[in-house]
């Protein structure tokens, strides 16, 4: 049987508002993020080119700061599909360096977003806060189950409540 690919959305995304910093309450695996990582966040902004720029800081198991920026642009009106890359700016017209970010669930105050790819290997749950009870949680696992993704892997990095600043990277830097 061949693997379904699809996967709903929500139907539309407000971008001003969902513009903003987002807290990592929890996260499928992935090769590239540190699984002892803490206080992950990620800020999203509007570039003049319509694109938004993405702001992924963390601290990493060894105690220091650390930043990924990178680049995200919708691939349709919904605002809700949207492909992101990390890599320098003079690759980035590669097709191929690109991964999806779907906004699969999102509540109407846009407080709490459910993200994952269309192929469930990658999956966010976020929030405008540094944690989330259980109660405000479960219906977004929930809704990532019924869509097929394995939740039992799941990551959920300690949040302090405190941000990687632009201080805290320039001492490292």
């Amino acid at each position: 049987m061949a693997e379904d690919f699809s996967i709903p959305t929500v139907s539309q995304v407000d971008l001003p508002r969902y513009l903003g910093l987002w807290y990592e309450i929890c996260r499928l695996p992935m090769k590239w993020e540190d699984e002892a990582a803490s206080d992950i966040t990620a800020h999203y902004s509007l570039k003049p080119d319509g694109k938004v720029k993405v702001d992924n800081r963390c601290i990493d198991a060894d105690g220091k700061p650390a930043q990924a920026v990178g680049e995200a642009e919708a691939v349709d009106d919904s605002m809700a599909r949207l492909t992101v890359t990390f890599l320098p700016a003079g690759l980035r017209w590669l097709p191929f360096t690109k991964g999806d970010y779907w906004v699969l669930m999102l509540d109407e105050d846009y407080r709490i977003a459910l993200v994952g790819s269309p192929d469930r290997k990658y999956l966010w749950l976020l929030s405008r806060t540094p944690q989330l009870s259980p109660a405000e949680r479960a219906p977004f696992l929930a809704h990532a189950e019924q869509l097929g993704f394995d939740l039992a892997p799941l990551i959920t990095p300690q949040q302090s409540g405190g941000q990687v600043t632009d201080a805290m990277l320039d001492r490292e830097g």
